[in-house]
């Protein structure tokens, strides 16, 4: 069974902190947000370096990549708006329970 957030705590520059209960939390951090996008054209670019990891990907924005925004979808995902201008990608409570974050954050 999913679980809704109790919290979520985001510092647009390092990453979003999610509490899912009083005993365990998640941390996510910017880049590994972004890159793990459940849209479809970063689904093509993962598909892509499984096929060649060697491949050479175009860049995405130029500075750090922050999320802008983070908006709530209905009672179940969030969307974030990052500053490399992706904004694809309905990130559901169950998928973000599905990921493993760096533990180093």
């Amino acid at each position: 069974m999913t679980a809704t957030p109790l919290h979520l705590d985001l510092q647009r520059e390092v990453g979003l902190r999610v509490d899912w209960n009083k005993e365990i939390s998640s941390f996510y951090p910017v880049a590994f947000l972004r890159k793990m996008s459940p849209s479809a054209d970063t689904k093509a670019t993962q598909e892509e370096l499984a096929q060649n990891p060697l491949a050479i990907l175009p860049s995405t924005g130029n500075g750090p990549l922050t999320i802008e925004e983070i908006e709530l979808v209905g009672n179940y995902a969030v969307r974030f708006v990052f500053s490399d201008g992706h904004t694809a990608g309905i990130y559901s409570w169950e998928y973000l329970q599905s990921l493993e974050p760096p533990i180093d954050g």
